[in-house]
């Protein structure tokens, strides 16, 4: 599990995160959402050790993030950031290899490859594994930044964003996606998603943010209600039940 205990960071005068305390357990999916400039990004940042903690603690499966060495903290967990930048001339199977790294340190063995096929094949990206980054559309890059970062093989995979040039359909297959690979190969996935409905239709818990603080955390069918929506995004909008699960109708006038 992570666990996240009385977690503040500022930068200058702006309060990003504000006293966060939140256990993530292990297994599943673990959505984030909330405005822009709630701290979802930040937290997930701290969580992976991209940033140094100023105040609380993190661990994960008890390993303490701030004192772990990077190449053992590297095989617990694996992020994609938002901003992550590849070099162009990569063929989409070189990137996606990458994520075997802290196992092989460049030295693949047949076990290696075997993941990277798997990760391909996982991520639709068969057709375009010999095709170069700077070649491919931002979804399809998208896809492969995805697939690198389960192909570190590590317990919990941090996604930040990762619909961003994803169009409806890719979006889909991707959700359900991750929703296999936590079932199915017990991943523990923790994603900042902006689209309500589909954090509301694969994870298993949502966690709502606000201004740096925790506003709700729960079953989807626990946070998916108009008022607390209201509460997260600043404006009612109507929650309606649709095949079976909650749709919120965050377009309406």
């Amino acid at each position: 599990m992570i666990r996240i205990e009385n977690v503040s960071l500022a930068i200058g005068k702006a309060e990003i995160l504000k006293s966060v305390e939140l256990t993530i357990p292990k297994g599943g999916i673990t959505a984030l959402v909330g405005p822009n400039g709630a701290g979802k990004s930040t937290l997930l940042s701290l969580i992976a050790r991209l940033q140094p903690l100023q105040h609380g603690s993190i661990s994960i499966d008890g390993l303490p993030v701030g004192t772990t060495s990077g190449r053992e903290l590297a095989k617990v967990l694996a992020i994609l950031r938002q901003d992550t930048a590849t070099a162009s001339r990569l063929r989409v199977r070189e990137l996606v290899g990458f994520g075997r790294f802290p196992h092989h340190r460049g030295r693949l063995t047949a076990t290696d490859e075997k993941l990277i096929d798997e990760a391909l094949a996982g991520f639709d990206l068969n057709d375009l594994a010999s095709r170069f980054i700077d070649t491919l559309s931002g979804g399809q890059r998208q896809r492969a930044m995805v697939a690198m970062t389960f192909c570190q093989g590590t317990d919990y995979l941090l996604l930040d964003e990762p619909l961003n040039n994803l169009d409806m359909f890719y979006a889909r297959q991707l959700m359900q996606t991750l929703r296999r690979i936590a079932d199915e190969h017990g991943r523990t996935i923790v994603i900042v998603i902006h689209d309500i409905n589909q954090a509301a239709a694969y994870a298993d818990r949502i966690i709502a943010m606000k201004d740096g603080r925790i506003i709700a955390a729960g079953a989807p069918e626990d946070v998916l209600k108009t008022d607390v929506l209201q509460a997260v995004f600043g404006y009612a909008m109507p929650v309606h039940e649709a095949e079976g699960m909650r749709v919120a109708l965050h377009f309406c006038r």
